[in-house]
């Protein structure tokens, strides 16, 4: 990039990317984009951090459902309130108690993470919900929402939602090599990023083992944990696994750059489509943001989280986070740092180039 490009982006971004652009203030709700979390126990902050990269880059406005228990409920709404105008009017949030409309309560509690069977339930809860975006508290989004929720057009007339697969090389892969149940594909999917239309969920009879005709997705859940809660390990991911593996016509698969996860670069790059574009969405499990086995997901989550609002992308993430990664080349991670920033540049280049022609004007940007 030439000089002149990054010291026009640092004068012109000084304002912060929300402050750039105001379609989301006239957005219709029904063209709202709608974000569902489920955050249990000590989730708090991270949860707030994936909120904030969701609000940092998005054009649209967002609907935040979050799921929680009662304890959790008072800090997210007093948090989420001191954000600063500029971004709290590009979002709303509703917070819910955390339910199981079907079978056992506390047998659906203790399946995996704290209240991650939850997920399974949003296409009852969300009645009133079309489409819906559902993350795992450990998400950061390195490009707006936007992105990922014109997905949901590439669906066929039979695909009601999208998953990445859980692993690029499948006979590595922990599905091919140690499942005692049925998985969707040869490597089975990841439901960290889940892109749903609710509205197709709530109307289709699915294919099952239980029963010769299709059951639907409310019936269907509890005969299902039932039948295979002594071969499940991870919990709902399982289960959603075993739907899709009796119903694979109703499953879009969408590549790894939007659920970007520490095994398509710890035993070496295996994410073909973040080398090509840079990874979109980054899903930090087994609590590598909290730990030092992958220093590069750690320094992007301190990143996001220590971002003040209202400063410029520049200087105060993007050049702080090219020094860290100089700290992290020890690591196969920290050696593809290209791979990791490049869609946060591509996001402050359209910013910028946004605000030149809005704010210049076309005519003078030669």
């Amino acid at each position: 990039r030439p000089v002149w490009f990054w010291l026009s982006l640092v004068f012109l971004l000084s304002r912060g990317p929300g402050q750039l652009r105001s379609v989301h203030a006239v957005l219709p709700p029904e063209l709202w984009i709608h974000l569902a979390v489920v955050a249990c126990g000590n989730r708090l902050e991270e949860t707030l951090v994936m909120l904030k990269s969701a609000v940092l880059f998005s054009h649209r406005k967002i609907q935040f459902h979050i799921f929680t228990e009662d304890s959790l409920k008072p800090e997210f709404d007093k948090q989420l309130r001191q954000w600063p105008d500029s971004y709290t009017k590009k979002f709303e949030h509703r917070i819910y108690p955390i339910t199981f409309s079907v079978g056992n309560p506390q047998e659906w509690k203790k399946l995996f993470k704290p209240c991650a069977a939850q997920r399974l339930f949003l296409p009852v809860i969300l009645k009133d919900v079309d489409s819906l975006l559902y993350v795992d508290t450990d998400v950061l989004f390195l490009r707006p929402v936007d992105d990922i929720w014109k997905l949901l057009r590439q669906f066929n007339s039979t695909q009601l939602a999208a998953m990445a697969p859980e692993h690029e090389i499948p006979k590595i892969g922990w599905y091919s090599r140690f499942a005692r149940h049925p998985f969707y594909g040869s490597a089975g999917v990841n439901s960290g990023v889940m892109l749903m239309n609710l509205t197709r969920i709530r109307s289709t009879q699915f294919k099952n083992s239980m029963t010769p005709t299709g059951l639907a997705w409310e019936d269907m859940l509890y005969p299902l944990y039932q039948a295979y809660r002594n071969a499940i390990t991870w919990g709902d991911q399982d289960l959603l696994n075993i739907i899709f593996y009796f119903n694979p016509e109703r499953l879009y698969l969408f590549p790894c750059q939007w659920n970007y996860r520490p095994d398509h670069c710890m035993y070496g790059s295996n994410c073909r489509e973040a080398e090509r574009e840079g990874v979109s969405v980054l899903h930090g499990n087994r609590g590598v943001y909290h730990d030092d086995k992958q220093p590069t997901f750690k320094a992007l989550y301190e990143a996001m989280r220590d971002f003040p609002f209202q400063d410029n992308l520049f200087q105060s993430m993007y050049y702080p986070l090219q020094l860290k990664f100089l700290e992290t080349v020890h690591t196969l991670c920290g050696r593809i740092p290209q791979v990791f920033l490049k869609q946060i540049e591509k996001t402050m280049r359209r910013a910028y180039e946004k605000h030149v022609i809005i704010h210049v004007g076309p005519d003078h940007t030669h």
